[in-house]
């Protein structure tokens, strides 16, 4: 498993972020039983930052906690089947790992939260990376049912790193 992480702010936090990256990237990827070896892009930036990227991808010019940007088109979420019809364009060809794609996380929007919500920073860092991998990973909450299901997967994985809003 890699993980690249560029903070292109000034923000600081009071936690490693690549290792939270790295703890909630190995859970997501076992709770999805994902077969491969894997690899994660994530860029933090701040609310103008987010909002530029948000107005150019999915034309709402208003900042946001997190963007994902899936690799692959998974036709149910988690079936990891389709990468092996497609592995050219999957797979990093360097590195053998499979490329789920790229999170931007807002650093304002962390910080914001944690407040809003009554939780640690780690924690919404946390929350919003299990979130984005889920993302990754083929799952999506238009729907109720789909949004509950994800709810609960991000809590699972929250969960089993002891990273909730009682142990922070």
């Amino acid at each position: 498993m890699t993980s690249y992480v560029e903070n292109e702010t000034d923000e600081q936090f009071n936690f490693d972020i690549k290792k939270i990256l790295d703890d909630v990237f190995n859970e997501a990827l076992r709770q999805e039983a994902c077969p491969y070896e894997a690899q994660v892009n994530l860029l933090i930036t701040d609310n103008e930052g987010i909002r530029e990227y948000n107005k150019q991808y999915r034309d709402i010019d208003s900042p946001t906690d997190v963007l994902s940007f899936p690799m692959i088109s998974f036709a149910s979420e988690a079936d990891f089947s389709i990468v092996e019809e497609q592995e050219a364009d999957y797979f990093d060809p360097e590195s053998g790992e499979l490329i789920l794609g790229d999170i931007i996380i807002s650093a304002d929007k962390v910080k914001e939260q944690a407040v809003k919500f009554g939780h640690s920073e780690k924690r919404e860092f946390a929350f919003l990376v299990a979130h984005s991998l889920l993302h990754l990973c083929g799952y999506d909450h238009i729907t109720e049912e789909e949004a509950k299901v994800m709810e609960q997967k991000q809590e699972e994985i929250l969960n089993r790193l002891s990273i909730t809003r009682d142990n922070q």
